[in-house]
């Protein structure tokens, strides 16, 4: 009896930790950014109109419920994408152009132009999301954001004010959607 005991907790631990449900999506409660462990901060759906878009989560190193902490924080950290829906790039990329705009003025959008430009051009290589596929914008410090498809590497933008533009379209004072900042956020 102490042996299958034994045996099951073992197998327990092998398992991969779910934390969370989110519209159907199983979220992991960690993930690892180069050499970081990451923890789940909190997870919530993007929907449009009245479309589900993408399921939102976001890993930082330890949990953190304050967005201007979070936006400055020079450390590890992903936002996971997992779609709810087919996207295409135009539709994708706009959206996060979009939102980028909103929470920043003119000269901070020329001082990114750049970024922005290379953002789009991974977007392009990306095509189309569908659903079920996962997109990570993983940050690290050094490397700047890595963008991923389904654990391709399609790219990856240099600078810190990029990763912060970036937080911004969750995170920022003109939020994508209210009710996804505040569950990201871990609320």
């Amino acid at each position: 009896m102490k042996k299958l005991l034994l045996g099951m907790a073992v197998c327990l631990l092998c398992m991969p930790a779910v934390a969370l449900e989110v519209a159907g999506v199983k979220l992991s409660d960690t993930a690892q950014v180069g050499s970081q462990a990451l923890v789940l901060n909190g997870a919530g759906v993007r929907s449009k109109w009245f479309f589900k878009v993408y399921v939102g989560a976001l890993y930082l190193p330890q949990k953190q419920s304050v967005a201007d902490m979070v936006i400055a924080e020079e450390q590890p950290q992903r936002i996971a994408m997992h779609m709810l829906r087919d996207l295409d790039s135009k539709k994708l990329y706009g959206a996060f152009n979009e939102a980028i705009q909103a929470n920043h003025d003119g000269a901070e959008l020329k001082a990114m132009k750049a970024q922005l430009k290379q953002m789009g051009d991974i977007f392009n290589q990306i095509g189309e999301a569908k659903q079920g596929d996962v997109i990570t914008l993983d940050y690290q410090p050094v490397g700047g954001t890595q963008i991923s498809l389904n654990g391709k590497v399609y790219g990856t933008v240099a600078g810190a004010a990029f990763k912060r533009a970036l937080l911004k379209i969750w995170l920022g004072n003109k939020p994508a959607q209210d009710d996804l900042k505040k569950a990201m956020l871990g609320g």
